[in-house]
């Protein structure tokens, strides 16, 4: 009999050594977002928020299921289109920036990362995004 231990992360039942690769949490966008930087942590109105600067390129919702990131416009209607689970459009009073909300159990922590990386380019200083791409991997 199998004995790995499952547990129920989102809506998914995940195998804890495959968790990285099925979805991902408040506490990878925070992981990632701190790692990158310049980057500030802030509670904004009961929302943590991740700036660079005073440009706010990540945000959680309240309850943490959802974020909110940076991204192309002109982008954001055929990603919505392609994956409709993951991704939706940001509130009215948002769509005129550069904005989507992802849910966080449709997503896995890689491309979380690319996610959260994208947005903060978006934001950066110029130098600083040169320095970051040009570190040793």
């Amino acid at each position: 009999m199998n004995d790995k231990k499952i547990t129920v992360a989102g809506s998914y039942i995940v195998d804890p050594q495959k968790r990285d690769e099925v979805v991902a949490s408040a506490d990878d966008v925070r992981e990632i977002a701190t790692g990158l930087p310049r980057t500030v942590e802030r509670l904004v109105r009961d929302r943590v928020k991740f700036n660079v600067g005073r440009l706010v390129y990540v945000a959680l919702s309240r309850d943490e299921r959802t974020m909110g990131c940076g991204f192309p416009k002109e982008e954001r209607d055929a990603a919505i289109a392609a994956e409709p689970k993951k991704f939706s459009m940001p509130g009215v009073g948002d769509q005129r920036y550069r904005w989507i909300h992802v849910d966080l159990n449709e997503i896995d922590k890689k491309e979380l990362r690319e996610l959260i990386t994208d947005a903060w380019r978006m934001c950066a200083p110029k130098t600083v995004v040169r320095e970051y791409d040009s570190r040793p991997a």
